[in-house]
């Protein structure tokens, strides 16, 4: 048998990462090729390069599995074919060309918001050129992958790799540290650059990830009066992100020129006020339109989805649909923060549990129901003995929520029980997340965010409330709490006071988003959970 090998994959520029190999490098190209391709899920025709020492590590096109070895770098090289571009020439009455501009210009809207979305494409048809400057044939136009728990230092300049490499070697022999001054702009610029890939508004942790990996790779930029070697890497970063922001700005990136002073209603006026940004980890939060594409092509698309919607067994075309107008829709939910029915007259299909998972899936990379169910089904019980340590007036809570157990001990009625154990142990009130419904006329219209539940049925269903609607029905419980997540991040939907430590967890402990950043409260259950 083979030795285990690993290989370092260059997916994209800004996209590397680590294959493991148990059995060996493979005897065939073609066989790399099929691994590399299953493991990264790639659809794309491509072929293969490697490093060639001879000639000073330049790429060359990989013909015999021999010419690499273990801890080698593979780069993915995709294959474009040039297209097909047919011409024809017809003649068009003037009557002909009116009426097809007025056709594709007679969407209308309701009395009350149509200045509003009017507004929102007058400001953003003027970047969807400079949109197209910021899109690239390999680069789609929003984010992909969530920050890396590794951070990849990208390759700098030929220049400075030189640098770095004779500081690197100089380091190791005789501990000698680097004069990076010189080499100083190309660093924090590529940096900057391959950060912005992730997220536009890096935190604190995230520029120290970024830090600590430089200084790993090369370590000749120890910072040997910093606590960590590196607090200094991390500071021209933050200032470096600033600066870099302010440039894209320029060009027209719309999740940046959202923020910026011009863009603002007077009453926000001021530089710190209202900032629009990534508040619980999403990667896209404002992505920029897809290339080629308009606001004027994509309200057209709109227009089709609201046909499509009413079709049976459409689910592919309406998720085309959905992804390609995923732009348009983030710029009129965040820029003008619509009421819940209107995005709902604008976007049906929107509020289906399948576009409900898709809408999550682009706005953070992460798979919504079976991420939060599989950790929900991980900490259940651990949540169940956590919240029976728990005396005084949460014990009647508790055994309330046991005698539900007993009565139908089924894997949907744990996972409620131990939902609402959470809600308990984190000391805010049942009835701010679950309202139980009694008969068919109790009214929900003054609900803000809740999930409404009827256990006249069996089994129990339960349905999910936004604004006094029901947006969504004839669910379980813990369905309703995940897709509750998705509509909050679907929405741009602040956390309710009452629910703030709830949600949390739900985000932080079952979705995995934005972890290590908690509050004292959630930290602590986190680390009671991990014991």
């Amino acid at each position: 048998m083979s030795n285990p090998a690993k290989l370092r994959i260059i997916l994209r520029d800004h996209d590397i990462h680590k294959l493991d190999l148990p059995y060996g490098i493979p005897e065939t190209v073609s066989e790399l090729k099929s691994i590399v391709k299953k493991t990264f899920e790639l659809n794309e025709d491509f072929n293969l390069h490697y490093k060639d020492v001879e000639f000073g590590e330049e790429y060359f096109s990989l013909i015999s599995t021999t010419a690499i070895k273990d801890k080698d770098t593979i780069k993915v090289v995709y294959i474009i074919e040039p297209p097909t571009v047919s011409l024809t020439f017809t003649t068009l009455e003037s009557s002909t060309v009116e009426a097809s501009e007025s056709s594709r210009n007679s969407t209308t809207f309701s009395p009350h918001v149509s200045n509003a979305f009017d507004e929102v494409n007058s400001t953003c048809s003027s970047e969807s050129q400079a949109t197209i400057i910021l899109s690239s044939p390999e680069q789609s136009s929003h984010r992909s992958q969530p920050w890396p728990k590794e951070f990849p230092i990208p390759q700098f300049a030929y220049d400075t790799e030189i640098v770095l490499a004779s500081g690197n070697e100089a380091f190791q022999n005789d501990g000698i540290q680097l004069n990076f001054n010189r080499i100083l702009p190309n660093i924090l610029e590529t940096l900057a650059e391959n950060i912005f890939h992730y997220v536009a508004y890096p935190t604190s942790t995230q520029l120290a990830d970024v830090a600590e990996a430089l200084i790993q790779k090369h370590p000749c930029l120890k910072e040997p009066g910093s606590y960590n070697e590196c607090y200094g890497w991390q500071q021209r970063l933050k200032y470096k992100m600033g600066n870099y922001r302010s440039k894209l700005r320029e060009l027209g990136c719309p999740e940046l020129v959202v923020n910026s002073l011009k863009k603002k209603r007077p009453l926000d006026s001021g530089p710190a006020k209202n900032i629009k940004k990534p508040r619980k980890a999403e990667v896209n939060y404002l992505p920029p339109h897809p290339q080629g594409e308009t606001e004027s092509s994509l309200e057209q698309e709109r227009v089709e989805l609201l046909t499509e919607v009413k079709k049976r067994n459409n689910s592919q075309v309406i998720k085309t649909k959905m992804a390609k107008t995923f732009s348009i829709r983030r710029q009129e939910i965040v820029n003008l923060e619509p009421p819940v029915s209107d995005v709902r007259d604008r976007w049906p299909a929107l509020f289906s549990a399948d576009q409900i998972n898709e809408e999550f899936k682009r706005i953070t990379t992460i798979h919504l129901e079976p991420t939060f169910m599989s950790n929900l089904d991980l900490n259940s019980s651990k949540i169940m003995r956590l919240v029976c340590t728990r005396g005084g007036s949460t014990k009647v809570d508790i055994q309330r929520i046991k005698n539900m157990l007993e009565e139908n001990p089924s894997i949907e009625m744990k996972r409620e029980a131990a939902l609402r154990s959470l809600v308990v142990y984190l000391h805010e009130k049942e009835e701010d997340l679950f309202k139980e419904l009694m008969d068919e006329d109790d009214d929900i219209t003054g609900e803000v965010l809740k999930i409404v539940v009827t256990r006249r049925t069996t089994p129990v269903r339960a349905g999910i409330v936004i604004e006094g609607t029901e947006v969504l029905g004839d669910l379980d419980v813990p369905r309703a709490c995940a897709l509750l997540m998705g509509l909050i991040y679907a929405l741009n939907i602040t956390y309710p006071k009452g629910l703030k430590n709830t949600l949390e967890v739900f985000q932080k402990l079952f979705l995995e988003l934005d972890a290590l950043k908690a509050s004292p409260k959630v930290m602590s259950l986190r680390n009671k959970l991990l014991m």
